[in-house]
């Protein structure tokens, strides 16, 4: 699984973790099978935990709670990803001034 898509079902996680699996593969872009995996490579990390809980007598949903370890795994991702992000501008400055 890519960094990036660890990191941003780590970032919706955290926002919304009351979410359906369905509503968290919507809003990243995921087909629900790819979304099923990642929460599970996820959860065999140690990074998320999952809670079932009754809403109603009919119906079980889930409640997706980053760990500690998940916390610092988020934060590591988002420092590389501002460190690749901030490498990309300065390689396109320096190509837009050598033109």
């Amino acid at each position: 699984m890519r960094d990036q898509d660890n990191l941003n079902v780590l970032r919706k996680i955290q926002k919304k973790p009351n979410s359906t699996q369905r509503e968290f593969a919507k809003e990243l872009g995921f087909s629900l099978g790819k979304f099923n995996y990642c929460i599970k490579a996820l959860k065999q990390k140690g990074f998320i935990k999952i809670k079932n809980f009754k809403q109603n007598p009919k119906k079980i949903n889930y409640l997706y709670v980053l760990t500690p370890k998940g916390i610092i795994e988020k934060t590591e991702l988002t420092v590389n990803f501002m460190k690749m992000k901030m490498q990309e501008y300065d390689e396109l400055k320096k190509e837009l001034k050598g033109k």
